[in-house]
């Protein structure tokens, strides 16, 4: 089955859904407000005549709190540029892409309030904001329609699994891996390497003819500081774990407290004036959480939604071992 039929950040507002568990995705959107500044900025000051008509899209927008966060803040910084200068706010088009498995009637359901907001503080009705589903490793845009492009937290997602490495290959080249492993041979780590390539140059290639002339694109995805693909800094544990946790259920070899619901650890309990009041999550849970929103769907495709429960549990309990 194809990344794009089953890639999609767990829907809805639940206790394991993206929009509850996507702190970390918008600490590093914040990260990137200054540069956010600097490009819509440069974007306005490139031409005396401000365009009539100024189209933004988020690629990779998921749903949820995080979904609305950097269009929002490209207004506030055209707004107050436009006011210094003594221009009117131009019409506005917004565009948010996602694989189609995205939750975009969250996003559509969160509009109204958007709107308003918008007509309150701007005092504008220009503003008009569209889905697009669909893969961004391909066209997603009308030519020269595009003067700003922002993805966070997206583009570090493949196309598709490497070739050799998938259920179909000949030979088992990453045996009981799920992504590279410090017991990877080094044509795994190629494999991976070439396909981002390939990826990241369609990505380029499909933007390019999108982007009118002076447009910017702020681009953040996941990396690490070492050449090393199984340096902390990276993405190795949460795979690695993950991995692991598989194998042990697969195996039948639960850890001790593996029996436990997941759910005892919201379990009710009363405090000294019999009020009831919730035990705190562990660490192990908390990072389980943010995972199993990002991945579920990725398991599920392939082991189906029976074990999920009994995985995150695992994995939280390998955390916090």
């Amino acid at each position: 089955m194809e990344v794009m039929q089953v890639l999609h950040m767990n829907n809805g507002e639940g206790e394991y859904s993206y929009a509850k568990n996507s702190n970390i995705q918008r600490k590093i959107i914040s990260a990137t407000n200054s540069r956010l500044k600097e490009a819509v900025i440069s974007i306005l000051r490139k031409n005396k005549k401000m365009a009539e008509s100024i189209g933004i899209a988020d690629l990779g927008c998921s749903s949820g709190p995080n979904a609305l966060i950097v269009v929002t803040e490209v207004i506030n910084i055209i707004d107050a540029t436009c006011r210094k200068s003594g221009r009117s706010l131009p019409e506005l088009r917004i565009y948010l892409n996602d694989l189609p498995g995205n939750d975009f009637n969250d996003i559509f359901r969160s509009l109204p309030e958007f709107f308003h907001k918008v007509k309150e503080e701007k005092g504008s009705e220009n503003c008009y904001v569209a889905g697009v589903p669909g893969s961004f490793y391909g066209r997603l845009f009308p030519l020269k329609s595009m003067h700003f492009i922002h993805s966070s937290s997206s583009l570090h997602w493949l196309s598709q699994v490497p070739p050799g490495l998938g259920t179909n290959a000949r030979t088992t080249l990453n045996k009981g891996k799920l992504y590279i492993s410090s017991t990877s041979p080094s044509e795994v780590i190629n494999k991976y390497m070439s396909q981002f390539q390939k990826d990241f140059f369609l990505f380029l290639q499909s933007r390019s003819p999108e982007m009118v002339a002076g447009g910017r694109m702020l681009l953040s995805l996941m990396g690490r500081s070492s050449i090393d693909p199984t340096a902390e800094d990276g993405c190795y544990y949460q795979w690695e774990l993950l991995a692991l946790a598989l194998s042990i259920l697969v195996s039948k070899v639960i850890l001790l407290n593996a029996t436990i619901s997941l759910n005892s650890t919201l379990c009710d309990c009363e405090d000294k004036n019999g009020q009831l009041c919730m035990k705190s999550a562990s660490r192990g849970q908390q990072v389980a959480k943010t995972v199993r929103a990002v991945v579920e769907s990725m398991v599920e495709s392939h082991f189906g939604n029976e074990i999920i429960d009994d995985l995150f549990k695992v994995y939280s309990d390998l955390v916090d071992d």
